[in-house]
């Protein structure tokens, strides 16, 4: 596939051009390289191959449809765990000049970058469509760079950018999704919770009612609101049992209708959360309510 555009691998670990390099590998038997890092951006499109890419301290197995990006200074290398199989990727080098007169022209080019430093976050999946649209593009810019037609580098320029753009524009609209998604179901969780108090709202159950995993509804509740599920649980519950006792419910009474199962559990909690047990905020209420003689 596309022969006539694959480069011949070789060891080197610096750029030759002052901006930008593109290569498409296909090897068989391919012999790992050792750990290394280097001075500019480089973003691996892994195609085909049993390979698994370590950055720093971390191992990541890959598939089709993965992007790795090291930015410049981060150790790894790729290691093939399968020679026999093929392995087919593309990579691509861009100075770090290169990179400041992109983010000049415009932040959009390096949105994936900049993600990339802040977060750790080095491999990327693409779905197949998306993939094989990233795969035509660089296989458009390789055959541009192959051929000497006129105005050939100043297409060539365009291609990259076309490439960037398309590339940060994938990575962008999906972290949007996903964190639409995030605050719909957070949205509609808290909901849920605050109509459904009496009954059991554990993990297990949530997690049947919106036909999700338990672990993401706890990891997306923990991260948008800085608690646990079962934290906001209890103090919604204290709050409602707190206004009943304000407005003369008696304690007994009061800590069913909040949700409690027992009167133990909602006396500690409540005292940790007020600093009185429920009788004794009863009875400050009933203080503060009194009439004054006349």
């Amino acid at each position: 596939m596309k022969n006539h555009l694959r480069s011949a691998f070789n060891t080197r670990q610096h750029m030759l051009s002052e901006d930008f390099e593109v290569f498409y590998y296909s090897d068989l038997n391919f012999q790992s390289v050792g750990v290394h890092s280097h001075d500019y951006y480089e973003f691996y499109f892994f195609s085909e191959g049993s390979v698994s890419m370590e950055i720093e301290e971390n191992a990541y197995p890959l598939k089709e449809g993965d992007l790795v990006v090291i930015p410049p200074g981060i150790r790894h290398r790729a290691r093939v765990k399968d020679p026999s199989v093929p392995y087919r990727r593309f990579v691509l080098w861009i100075s770090r000049d290169y990179v400041s007169e992109l983010m000049r022209n415009s932040p959009d080019y390096v949105y994936l970058l900049q993600k990339t430093i802040t977060t750790h976050t080095y491999v990327y999946h693409f779905d197949l469509i998306s993939y094989n649209e990233l795969r035509s593009r660089l296989f458009t810019l390789l055959d541009e760079i192959h051929q000497d037609r006129f105005g050939r580098l100043s297409r060539v320029e365009l291609l990259i950018g076309d490439l960037l753009l398309c590339l940060n524009r994938m990575v962008y609209e999906n972290d949007k999704s996903i964190h639409s998604e995030g605050t719909s179901l957070y949205q509609s969780l808290v909901q849920y919770i605050d109509a459904h108090l009496d009954e059991d709202l554990s993990l297990e159950n949530l997690a049947s009612a919106f036909y999700v995993s338990k672990f993401y509804i706890a990891h997306l509740f923990q991260e948008t609101t800085g608690f646990s599920i079962h934290q906001y649980v209890i103090k919604k519950r204290l709050q409602i049992g707190r206004n009943l006792i304000r407005t003369g419910t008696p304690v007994t009474q009061a800590y069913l209708s909040s949700g409690f199962g027992d009167y133990s559990s909602f006396y500690r909690a409540f005292k940790k959360e007020y600093g009185l047990s429920p009788s004794e905020y009863q009875q400050q209420q009933n203080t503060q309510n009194r009439p004054l003689c006349k």
